[in-house]
């Protein structure tokens, strides 16, 4: 089983919530069919599905063959936006934002913009 933060590149990836990682991973991939394969079955797929661990599994794999794309993977995973309140919340957020964000932890009441 991949370590947890393969996981997560892959659930981002699988999700396109990271365009950059996804657009990484299919250029490393597209070599490769088998890969392309599974990147293609985990598009869309629940973060906890078996085609979300075999992208995982990918990733691990792709690493251990070329460490440059695991750095550049890692790098590029490490350099989007997070934001951790102990015990409470994780967001992410990558890219250009157009338009309102809002990251919070614990909200009574409403909030608009």
């Amino acid at each position: 089983m991949p370590e947890p933060v393969l996981l997560s590149i892959a659930v981002a990836v699988a999700t396109n919530a990271v365009k950059g990682l996804y657009e990484l991973v299919k250029s490393k991939f597209s070599g490769d069919p088998v890969a392309t394969g599974v990147l293609e079955a985990a598009q869309d797929a629940a973060p906890d599905s078996p085609e979300v661990a075999r992208l995982g599994e990918a990733l691990e794999k792709a690493e251990e063959q070329d460490p440059e794309f695991g750095e550049r993977l890692r790098g590029q995973w490490e350099s989007t936006v997070t934001v951790t309140q102990t015990g409470h919340v994780t967001n992410q957020m990558s890219g250009t934002v157009n338009g309102n964000v809002l990251q919070a932890g614990d909200v009574h009441g409403g909030v608009s913009f």
